[in-house]
This record gives C-alpha cells, sequence and structure tokens, in this order.
C-alpha cells in the first residue's frame, strides 16, 4: 500500500509540471503502459497472501482511474494553451495598415511597353484589333487561302469553321489597311493563340506585329528599324542578320537573327555556339495583301515584321523556360522591380 501512496503521489508532482502534449504523452506510458508503473504493481500481486489480493488489486484499479483521469485532464489543459500560443502567434490584424500590398509591372509589360515607347518615338501608331478573329482577317487576307499549306505552320484554336483565336496579331494590319490609305506605320501588340506549350512555347502569349506602306520603302529601311530596336533593347554593339525564308503574306521574306547578348556573338550555350539569335520573321509586304486590303500595289509597297514578346523577354533577361513568366511566382517576379 505504501507503493500506491508513493506512485500516486510522485504522479500527482509530475502531472504539474507537464506543459506540452508530448509530455503528457510520455507521462501516460510511464504510469500506464505495457512496462509502466502501474502494470509493475499488478505483477507484485501474485507474491501477496491470498486474502489481501482483493484489496490490493481494487486500490490499483483506483489508483489507475486516477492517473487516467488526470492525464486526460492535462491533456484538454495543455492543447488548449498550445492552441491559444499558437493563435497568438500566427494572428493576422486586418486592421494593420503599415503593410503594404506588393504589385509591380510584369516582365512581359515591361518589354511590350519598352518597344512600343521605341516605336511610337520613331512616328508609329498603336493599333489594337479583336482576338477573336475570322478566318478571313487572320489567313485569307493576308494571303494564306483554305488551301494554303502554311496554315499547317499554326496550331489553331477553331471556334467555328470561320471564327477563331488569332494566331498572330497581323490580323489588324488587313483592317487599318481597308480602313486608310498610305502612308501607313503602325504596330499592333497583343496576345495571339496557338496550339502549343512546352518550354519555349505557350498557349497563349504576345506578339508585337509592324507595318509601314509608302512609296519606295525598301530592305534596307526594314532593317535600320530593326537595327534602331535591337541597338535600344539589347545594347549598340548588337548585330542584325537577314537570312532568307518564307512567309505567305511577305515577299521577299526573312528570318532576323540578332547577336548574342548573352556572349557578344563569341559563341556560348545560349545561342549553340553560332553567336547569333534567331529572333522574329519580316519581310517586304506581299503585293497580293496590299491588293487584298484595297491598296494599289504599283504605287506603294512596304514592310513588315512581328516579334514575339516572351522571346525577346527570354533574350533580355536570359530566362530558361517560357512559363516561369505564367506561375505567379512573387520570387520570380520581384526580380524585375525597377
Amino acid at each position: 500500500m505504501s507503493k500506491i501512496a508513493e506512485i500516486k503521489s510522485s504522479f500527482e508532482a509530475e502531472v504539474k509540471s507537464c506543459v506540452k502534449i508530448s509530455e503528457v504523452q510520455d507521462m501516460k506510458v510511464k504510469y500506464l503502459g505495457k512496462s509502466g508503473e502501474l502494470t509493475a504493481l499488478l505483477k507484485e500481486i501474485k507474491n501477496l497472501p491470498s486474502e489481501e489480493r482483493p484489496v490490493f488489486g481494487a486500490k490499483v484499479n483506483e489508483l489507475r482511474n486516477f492517473i487516467e483521469n488526470a492525464l486526460q485532464e492535462k491533456l484538454f489543459k495543455v492543447k488548449e494553451l498550445e492552441m491559444q500560443e499558437k493563435l497568438q502567434n500566427e494572428k493576422i490584424d486586418v486592421s494593420l495598415t503599415s503593410v503594404k500590398p506588393w504589385g509591380a509591372l510584369h516582365p512581359i509589360t515591361l518589354v511590350e511597353n519598352e518597344i512600343c515607347n521605341l516605336m511610337i518615338a520613331m512616328g508609329f501608331e498603336v493599333a489594337s484589333g479583336p482576338e477573336i478573329e475570322t478566318d478571313y482577317y487572320n489567313f485569307q487576307a493576308l494571303n494564306i487561302p483554305e488551301d494554303h499549306p502554311a496554315r499547317d505552320m499554326q496550331d489553331t484554336f477553331y471556334i467555328t469553321d470561320s471564327i477563331l483565336l488569332r494566331t498572330h496579331t497581323s490580323p489588324m494590319q488587313a483592317r487599318l489597311m481597308e480602313k486608310k490609305q498610305p502612308p501607313i506605320k503602325m504596330i499592333c501588340p497583343g496576345k495571339v493563340f496557338r496550339s502549343d506549350s512546352d518550354a519555349s512555347h505557350s498557349p497563349v502569349f504576345h506578339q508585337i506585329e509592324g507595318l509601314v506602306v509608302d512609296k519606295n520603302v525598301t530592305l534596307r529601311d526594314l532593317k535600320g528599324t530593326l537595327e534602331y530596336i535591337a541597338s535600344h533593347l539589347f545594347g549598340s554593339n548588337t548585330k542584325v542578320r537577314f537570312r532568307p525564308s518564307f512567309f505567305p503574306f511577305t515577299e521577299p521574306s526573312v528570318e532576323v537573327d540578332l547577336t548574342c547578348s548573352n556572349c557578344g556573338g563569341k559563341g556560348c550555350s545560349l545561342c549553340k555556339g553560332t553567336g547569333w539569335i534567331e529572333v522574329l520573321g519580316a519581310g517586304m509586304v506581299n503585293p497580293y495583301v496590299l491588293e487584298n486590303s484595297g491598296i494599289d500595289s504599283g504605287k506603294y509597297n512596304g514592310y513588315a515584321f512581328g516579334m514575339g514578346v516572351e522571346r525577346i523577354a527570354i533574350i533580355k533577361y536570359g530566362i530558361p523556360d517560357i512559363r516561369l513568366f505564367y506561375e505567379n511566382d512573387k520570387r520570380f517576379l520581384k526580380q524585375f522591380v525597377k
């Protein structure tokens, strides 16, 4: 009986000092576990005289009930204290005025604004058009009839047979030429859509199309314009190179390369050792496109170009994956705050 009193006294002293859930659980194991204090007491019954065993067993069970109830009560109090402490430490005072929300222009917007400002300074007007476009303006008016193989170059999101999500911002060129006679100097920035998605392609991305229509426009005028843009975006030492290509709405057509902004044209992993990076497509406006829009191709000619804003931003900032632009990760976006 003295052993029972000793265990009870020891338990009461220990349980008062418990301040964590883990400490209460450790006490449960110590006193009520398979190798606990009470289990050891019950094993002593066989050593007692038979007439003392019932009384001793009843006292042990009484102590067990006392310990179980005390532990349950203590566990409830400790959980309540831990919850209050957690609420106190993690609370958010929504009335605070000193915490200002963070926000900044997206890198795509920064690059788009930079290009548009350059073009406006050169006398270009900014135009915008519908993102849901007709097949006529997206393809046919740009010399891409229904059976033209160039349609296979663009994976298009069709809404109906004649309505689609525009695959480029070039339709605005046709729309503007229908309404306005030369001279024309315009750019059209905006979102475009193609069924393509990987590290270097997105189903939604941004383009800036440029168009100049006037008398005696030459390929040299186009190159001079692009050299001006490149020097301001990537540095005065940036060079522009034309390579022959094919686009149905320009003739002749060129792919435009810039000296690698990372190595300065010496060759690196970014430019795959060539010293050049392909940036955009361009060319002299196809006479059929001018005629489709009601402009006399015998009197006027022009040039056009189209660049992906994400492509420019990737090169300018050294971004390895286009998908980073759309993940809304504040750690990524904060790098572009000026």
